[in-house]
């Protein structure tokens, strides 16, 4: 494979996984517990967020290996899981290494959810929010300088994301409403 071929084939994976990413966050949004759907419902959506998760991962395990392997710059291994040593861009590609620790945590703590105390899971699932902004701004800086059809994707995902954690936010919990009106009624 040519550098040039890595090189599209790096930028192409990098967005494609920021776009699944964001349909992650955005799906995991809907089943977060706030309004989210019951019934099949629920399970449409909880199987389309593990999925696309998976989709993501691949994606991004191709982004990973072909910016490497691209002879264009130097990215070591190393720099991959450890932020801030890469020569190149230490700043933007320890970004890039500290999302992918993030994704590992919650990945691994994911994958053993039924040994896990709900609460620990939900913790460490937390670090979600950190993980995409980051990756929203790995993507942005690096890989948009010249393109401004990735800069516009870059920015729809962006505002997307924004917007499910907004609705997120907004929206009110069932359970919880339920319960302060029943904490604010007279006891008889």
């Amino acid at each position: 494979m040519s550098d040039e071929l890595l090189w599209y084939v790096s930028r192409a994976t990098g967005v494609v996984s920021l776009v699944l990413l964001t349909g992650v966050l955005c799906l995991g949004m809907i089943t977060a517990g706030r309004r989210s759907p019951r019934g099949s419902g629920a399970t449409v959506v909880m199987a389309l967020h593990r999925w696309v998760s998976l989709g993501m991962v691949v994606f991004l395990a191709a982004h990973i290996v072909t910016a490497i392997v691209d002879g264009y710059v130097s990215i070591g291994w190393l720099a991959v899981v450890v932020p801030f040593v890469s020569d190149y861009e230490p700043l933007l590609i320890g970004l890039g290494a500290l999302a992918v620790d993030l994704l590992a945590a919650v990945m691994l703590t994911s994958l053993l959810r039924h040994r896990l105390p709900e609460r620990s899971w939900r913790l460490v699932h937390w670090l979600s929010y950190a993980m995409w902004p980051i990756a929203v701004v790995h993507g942005f800086a690096l890989g948009t300088d010249d393109q401004p059809m990735l800069r516009i994707i870059t920015v729809a995902c962006a505002a997307a994301g924004a917007a499910a954690v907004l609705w997120r936010s907004v929206n009110s919990h069932a359970d919880r409403d339920r319960r302060r009106a029943i904490n604010t009624g007279e006891w008889a």
